[in-house]
Parts: structure tokens; sequence; C-alpha cells
């Protein structure tokens, strides 16, 4: 009779235990869960996705597909004599700064979230855009300098690394690069299509609505990837940190 009322009470005190265990465990799950909605909650539409990144890449390329012959047109227009130097030089500036900002601006992502930059590299990226039949220069030289924001495939590339597993993370990828392939199969026929028949100057303005489109869809649909900050949040971030070798050929 002693033997099983110790037995009983051992289990009892086990159980309970148990039930404190768990109960601690949920409330905590509980309270991250909370602190995570009330941070993002209202940010977005539904959970982040793979989808919201390809609409992001489709629109953004898409808009800039259609003005395949308006550019052309303003660059011979501006430079008869060295039209395909000046796109060279032009192209090559942008290139390079780009080269040079998307390990740092995937770092500043890393603390600032992900979709305040997917808006910064997106708007700056479609800025030049309207400047195209406003002023030929202006366009030209906004669209060289903008090569220092115009690296969306990088905080792309890191939004969808945070929503996919080691598994799903390839073809993740994989689509978000063929959605950027597939936005340049009609575009340029497209934009031809409507200069041939409308203007240069309505290209322009699909162009740039596709792209406000583009804007208004990362405020209003895309949701935050990076739910809580990380430990290093608020830490100083140095050009000798974040842009190494090894990093800069990752990016490649």
């Amino acid at each position: 009779w002693y033997q099983r009322r110790v037995r009983k009470a051992v289990v009892s005190t086990q159980s309970t235990g148990r039930k404190k265990v768990v109960r601690a465990v949920l409330k905590r799950r509980r309270s991250s869960s909370a602190s995570s909605s009330n941070q993002y909650g209202n940010m977005g539409w539904g959970r982040p996705s793979v989808l919201h990144a390809v609409v992001v890449i489709f629109l953004e390329f898409f808009a800039w597909g259609l003005l395949t012959v308006p550019v052309v047109n303003v660059m011979a227009q501006a430079f008869p004599s060295y039209t395909f130097l000046m796109n060279g030089m032009i192209q090559g500036v942008k290139g390079i700064l780009s080269f040079l900002s998307a390990p740092l601006v995937g770092a500043l992502s890393d603390v600032w979230g992900r979709k305040s930059w997917l808006l910064v590299t997106v708007f700056c990226t479609c800025l030049p855009i309207p400047l195209l039949k406003i002023s030929a220069w202006w366009y030209f030289a906004v669209f060289s300098l903008s090569g220092v924001f115009s690296v969306t495939f990088s905080v792309v590339f890191a939004y969808v690394a945070d929503i996919t597993d080691n598994n799903d993370r390839t073809a993740a990828y994989g689509m978000v690069t063929a959605t950027f392939f597939a936005s340049f199969i009609v575009s340029p026929a497209l934009g031809s299509y409507v200069a041939e028949t409308y203007g240069d100057v309505s290209v322009v303005l699909l162009s740039t609505a596709i792209a406000l489109l583009d804007v208004l869809f990362i405020i209003a649909c895309v949701p935050e990837s990076l739910p809580t900050r990380p430990k290093n949040w608020g830490a100083p971030i140095t050009w000798e940190k974040e842009v190494t070798i090894d990093k800069l050929e990752n990016d490649l």
C-alpha cells in the first residue's frame, strides 16, 4: 500500500511538471507570435512567399523591356556619332556601381528588413523611366547613378532565402531567374508595337505606370520576410566588413 502511494505521488509530480513545461513553451510561442504579428501584422498581404518575389521581379523588368525601342531612338538622337560607345559607357558605369553596392545593400537589408530595401531598389531602378522623354541628358545621368541601388536581385534572393529551406531554395532561385527572362519575352515586342502605333511617349507612360504598380505592390502586398530583427541590429556596417572577395564571389 505504501509503495503504491509513493508511485502515484511520483507519477502525479512528473505529470504536473510536464504540464508546467508545456504551458511555458506554449506561452512563449504565443508571446513571440503575438510580438511578430504586432510588428509586421499590418504590412503586406498574406504570408511571405516566392510569388511575391516573382511578381516584383516581373513587373520591374517588364517595364524596362517595354523601353527597348524608345531608348535606342533617344540614344541615336542624343549621340548620333557615338551611339554604341556611349551606350557601353553608360551601362558600364551603372554595372560598376551595382557591383560595388550589391553586398552592402544586402547587408543593410539584413538590418532594416527586406521589404524596405525592395522598395528602395525598385524605386531607384525605375526612377529614370519617366525622364526618358523629359530630358535625355537627365535620363542618362540618373540611369548611370541609379546603379548604386539597382540591385533588386540581391534583395530578392535574400527574401527567397528567408522563406525557403535548403531543399526548396534552388528551385525558388530558378523560378525567380526564369521570371526575369520571361519578362523580356513579350515586353520588347509589345513596346515596339505601341511605339509604332501610338508613339514613344505612350510607351514611356505605360512603362512608368507598370513601374508605379510595382512600387505600390511592394507597399501594399509584400510582407516582411524578417519578422524579428537580428541580434546585431543597430551595429555599424563598415565597407571592410561587408565587401570581401568571398562575398563578391557569392553575389556573382
